[in-house]
């Protein structure tokens, strides 16, 4: 077999880059921490952009603190980037607490500065340099832990974090391919030490891939296998999205579903209209484990309501009613106007002192009229409503407007669309 030409694979490398981004914006980002992939991403991107001359080329690193030699491979990144001719900017992280996951909590903060930076500079599309391998090796790690359909399909080619669109252009490309290109341009990377420490799941990962190798389990093919769960993971979301559309209904920023089409949905498609109803309410970016939706959804099947993600899953009328948690917005104020809660608007012939809280037992208490608006105690008690002080001015879901309205951001289509996400 004839080996492809150095030139021809660099051709093809930056034509499979193109192909996944179709058009640019104007303003293209990149993420670059300057290991090999990235670094790779950078310099093809930087190609295209001064050959097609379609738009300018944008890069940022992202600085967790975590590592004395973080801040000067940053400067390297910046160093590299200004010989290329890329603006850059080096993103710190300086809020980790200590406490929790903190590879996650890392991974979380690295696209919400990314987000903050896109929109900063204009930046509508942001690349990322995950790989064919980075793709095998989640797969292998989510085996490991029992994760479903969705833990299991393959990753997002695209997506949307706090506002800016994040693109994986090269999930097709091996690691390797790329490694060989920086090496026929005399491009060096830099190796992050922790791609050696086996304390870390994703090194273990890589380990096993290269002991499953000669049996057939390769990197091509595990992407072929999280490719064809993501084909199962679409049709799974269509079939929830049609479901409730035809039987969830929201009402006040709740999510209501009758008890008979409680009893008649397929247990992995009520799991999935739960997942989303409690993001939904709650504002969180991911749902409960696997583990905790299975004890809910036995729960509700027997008819025993629960509290979990800040929500309050309750039976109210012959419907199953999921709403917010008072606790979890007990503390959570916000100026008339201004979101409360991520969700609601308040508005009003507001003055000073005024303040948008959760209505809690001592406002309901105040609401005379409240039971004839048909929600439940429980779901009042997290309404958002005007205060000034102590006193409770207005809260229109609990019929008390006095001229004042209360605006749920995001409405049913929102909440019906988010089953099509991934």
């Amino acid at each position: 077999m004839t080996a492809t030409p150095p030139a021809a694979a660099d051709r093809l490398l930056q034509e499979v880059i193109a192909g996944n981004l179709a058009f640019p914006p104007d303003r293209l980002g990149v993420a670059v921490s300057g290991g090999g992939d990235s670094m790779a991403l950078l310099h093809l991107l930087a190609d295209w952009a001064a050959e097609s001359g379609a738009f300018t080329l944008h890069a940022a690193t992202v600085d967790h603190g975590l590592r004395t030699e973080a801040a000067a491979e940053a400067r390297t990144v910046a160093g590299i980037c200004d010989g290329l001719g890329v603006a850059h900017e080096t993103l710190r992280w300086t809020g980790w607490s200590g406490e929790g996951n903190l590879q996650d909590a890392a991974r979380r903060a690295r696209y919400d500065l990314l987000a903050d930076w896109a929109a900063r500079h204009g930046v509508t599309l942001v690349t990322v340099g995950h790989t064919a391998d980075d793709q095998a090796e989640t797969l292998l790690m989510r085996l490991a832990r029992s994760s479903g359909v969705d833990g299991l399909s393959a990753m997002a080619p695209r997506w949307r974090h706090a506002g800016t669109t994040f693109v994986r252009p090269m999930l097709a490309l091996r690691r390797a391919d790329l490694r060989a290109h920086l090496r026929r341009r005399n491009v060096t990377w830099i190796d992050d030490p922790s791609n050696d420490d086996d304390t870390f799941d994703r090194v273990r990962a890589r380990r096993a891939l290269e002991a499953l190798d000669p049996i057939g389990l390769t990197v091509p093919a595990l992407c072929t296998v999280s490719q064809n769960l993501a084909a199962i993971r679409e049709t799974l979301g269509f079939y929830a999205f049609t479901e409730a559309r035809a039987c969830v209904r929201v009402e006040q920023g709740d999510i209501v579903i009758p008890l008979t089409d409680l009893r008649r949905l397929r247990p992995e498609i009520l799991r999935r209209i739960l997942v989303r109803a409690l993001m939904w309410i709650s504002g969180a970016e991911y749902g409960p484990r696997g583990k905790t939706m299975t004890l809910l959804v036995e729960s509700l099947r027997t008819g025993t309501g629960m509290t979990l993600h800040g929500c309050r899953a309750l039976f109210s009328g012959g419907e199953l009613r999921i709403c917010r948690e008072w606790a979890a917005v007990a503390g959570t104020s916000a100026a008339p106007g201004e979101p409360w809660d991520g969700r609601w608007r308040l508005t009003g012939p507001w003055s000073d002192g005024v303040e948008i809280r959760a209505l809690g037992e001592a406002g309901l208490a105040e609401c005379a009229a409240w039971r004839a608006t048909g929600l439940p105690r429980a779901a009042l008690l997290a309404a958002p409503a005007a205060w000034r002080g102590d006193t409770l001015v207005a809260c229109p879901m609990a019929g008390r407007s006095d001229g004042w309205q209360a605006e749920l951001r995001a409405g049913a289509d929102d909440f019906y669309g988010s089953l099509l996400a991934h």
